[in-house]
């Protein structure tokens, strides 16, 4: 039995406390807001086993004149943060070649079909399945240049085992008839489902932990010092030693890995959402509309408008432009919504190359990595706290880390003056 201290307390850190809790060993929490305190506080709820088309794929080259101009776009990138951004869009766009894509899929896919595995237990001994709703995820096309536009994506889906049942006009109507008879086509994912209420889940889950025994510090770890005995963790006024530590805060994890020996390239992707009170009838499910890059999903206190994505670093203002462009979205989609309330503003922490980072640090075995989940953070939270358990336990994960690796960003370093045509293995 070892004593491991987790930080971060979403539904990557959370699982990990439980899967380590699971297997007897003895953990301690490092998260100064509580539950839910970041990105996973206001996500769209969906668990989507379907997600293995990366944002970075080859389309962007040809959208790019619009994500980075147009009042329309679900993609915005500020100016002013652009020269710190530079590095970081050069290995996005490198990311997004084919062949790089498809890998990047096909790595996504492999961890999206185990997904599912790391929630069965968790959501039946922590009594978490009320908050799980079993209705599958339909992604919607308003247009039929839009459709053939995603074919390939769905083409490539449908070969890396995600199963999908498209809908013409008539068949969207009959399966949610209050949206507005605008959409073309429409995939229904199976296999998918969303949740009620995330943070009350992840609340509940820390609930059942404490139970359990996690001792919680309400502390910002700032410190991480590693050797081949131990790791200390250090905040303000606190400093604690463990036998293994998992890294597991988001984009807050960057300037932590850096001390353990790996310089990543992570982002905030900011993300926002607006609330619809009592609207939640109007859906039985969640509606993602493709071409606006957002997601209107039913909850316990109404739909949730969740979505768009703005590169401009970890300030706390909010852009006027991605919630009006939210709140009309959503309302020539579903023409029923009310008023929206309770804007909110986010940061998913986004590599360049689509996938998160899971494996061991460069300077220490004892200094695990869990982060980086960009979009799917609630998707994969289960899996990834499973893999943290294997890791501690000292068995061979149940598959292939190797295009998790932090280290697999070495070979290309621009912060570090290394050169973009070095390839990583």
């Amino acid at each position: 039995m070892a004593a491991v201290a987790v930080i971060g307390a979403g539904f990557v850190g959370l699982s990990s406390a439980y899967w380590l809790m699971r297997e007897g060993h003895q953990v301690s929490l490092y998260e100064p807001r509580g539950a839910a305190g970041g990105a996973s506080f206001g996500n769209a709820g969906t668990f989507a086993n379907y997600a293995c088309i990366p944002v970075n794929n080859p389309s962007v080259f040809r959208d790019l004149p619009r994500y980075l101009f147009s009042s329309q776009s679900p993609l915005r990138v500020r100016w002013s943060h652009m020269h710190a951004l530079a590095p970081w869009l050069t290995r996005f766009l490198w990311a997004s070649t084919p062949v790089r894509y498809t890998a990047t899929a096909t790595a996504l896919s492999n961890l999206l079909a185990r997904a599912q595995s790391g929630y069965d237990a968790m959501l039946a001994e922590a009594d978490l399945q009320r908050f799980v709703r079993p209705q599958e995820c339909l992604y919607l096309y308003s247009s039929a240049a839009a459709f053939e536009g995603a074919r390939q994506t769905l083409q490539l889906r449908r070969r890396l085992g995600v199963e999908s049942e498209i809908l013409d006009a008539d068949a969207i109507a009959q399966l949610e008839p209050q949206l507005s008879p605008i959409f073309h086509r429409g995939a229904l994912f199976k296999g998918s489902w969303h949740l009620s209420d995330p943070s009350a889940f992840l609340h509940g889950l820390l609930a059942y932990l404490q139970a359990k025994g996690l001792v919680v510090h309400p502390v910002a770890v700032t410190t991480v010092q590693a050797n081949d005995r131990q790791v200390r963790v250090l905040g303000l006024n606190h400093e604690s030693a463990y036998d293994y530590l998992a890294i597991c805060a988001g984009v807050y994890s960057k300037a932590l890995a850096a001390q353990c020996g790996d310089d990543l390239p992570l982002q905030a992707e900011r993300g926002y959402h607006l609330m619809f009170p009592g609207s939640a009838p109007l859906i039985a499910r969640p509606v993602g509309w493709a071409e606006r890059g957002f997601y209107m999903t039913p909850m316990a206190h109404g739909i949730r408008v969740a979505g768009t994505v703005e590169l401009a670093g970890l300030g706390e203002e909010m852009h006027p432009g991605l919630l009006d462009l939210l709140n009309f979205a959503s309302h020539r989609a579903l023409p029923g919504l009310g008023a929206p309330q309770s804007p909110w503003l986010g940061f998913r922490p986004t590599l360049p190359d689509g996938l998160p980072v899971l494996g061991r640090s460069r300077h220490s075995a004892r200094v695990l990595y869990a982060f980086g989940h960009q979009h799917i953070g609630l998707t994969l939270g289960g899996l990834s706290g499973s893999v943290v358990a294997d890791l501690v336990s000292g068995r061979a994960a149940a598959l292939d880390l190797h295009a998790f690796r932090a280290q697999r960003f070495k070979y290309f370093n621009y912060e570090r003056g290394g050169s973009a045509s070095v390839i990583a293995p």
